[in-house]
């Protein structure tokens, strides 16, 4: 499903962010990206849906080799591939049901079906009753949730998350991760970088830990390994 072959990393600044990356995540897992800051995480992720490119190695998403897509073609990988960031990117002068619809809108779908689909992943994510309101009008994790609900509009195979309960109180990042479980559930792979001992140590799943570039530990079930 998603493969990185001994992949490297290093920007303009001569920084070298990853070095040495051989990783394999099948359809349908649960993946949690842990480490210090500034280990490579979120190059990590990036390398994932094209917002940077491998300096050397492969990363494959369904036996593609992303680092070699044309630029016309990066549009078509992100349709498969639901991103969901720290600090949510919602467009403030649209809607809920706008800023979600916009994802379809894209790629052309009917009216009726943009509909009935916004719909449904607003239902998922509980904010059915706020669709006519605007980014400004919610709360963190009612603006987290949007940006869950736009992620997951198109049913893509994949979710990646950068830290997504980073700027959250702790009940509203539990009942952001009982979305993405249900996500999960549903089939879609996850994986999401985080900082949160809390959630990686109670809800199990497999932990890939980062630190100076490198994997330094993959683990089924895993836990947190690092002081909160």
């Amino acid at each position: 499903m998603i493969e990185m072959k001994d992949v490297q990393k290093t920007y303009h600044n001569g920084v070298t962010a990853l070095q040495g990356i051989d990783i394999k995540v099948e359809q349908g897992e649960f993946v949690y990206v842990v480490g210090p800051s500034g280990a490579g995480k979120s190059t990590f992720i990036r390398l994932m849906y094209r917002e940077v490119k491998p300096t050397n190695g492969e990363v494959l998403i369904n036996n593609h080799n992303v680092a070699k897509l044309k630029e016309k073609e990066i549009p078509m990988l992100r349709r498969g591939i639901g991103v969901v960031y720290q600090d949510f990117k919602l467009l403030p002068a649209l809607t809920v049901y706008e800023n979600v619809s916009f994802a379809l809108e894209v790629i052309e779908d009917s009216p009726k079906k943009i509909r009935r689909k916004v719909m449904d992943v607003l239902d998922l994510v509980n904010l059915k009753n706020k669709a006519r309101f605007k980014p400004a009008e919610l709360s963190g994790g009612e603006q987290q949730r949007v940006a869950i609900a736009r992620a997951i509009v198109n049913s893509p195979k994949v979710m990646i998350a950068d830290e997504p309960t980073g700027n959250l109180d702790p009940d509203t990042s539990w009942e952001i991760m009982k979305i993405f479980e249900e996500v999960n559930a549903r089939g879609t792979t996850v994986i999401m970088a985080t900082h949160s001992k809390d959630i990686v140590d109670t809800l199990k799943k497999r932990v890939i830990a980062i630190e100076h570039g490198r994997v330094v530990r993959d683990e089924q079930r895993g836990d947190y390994g690092y002081e909160s």
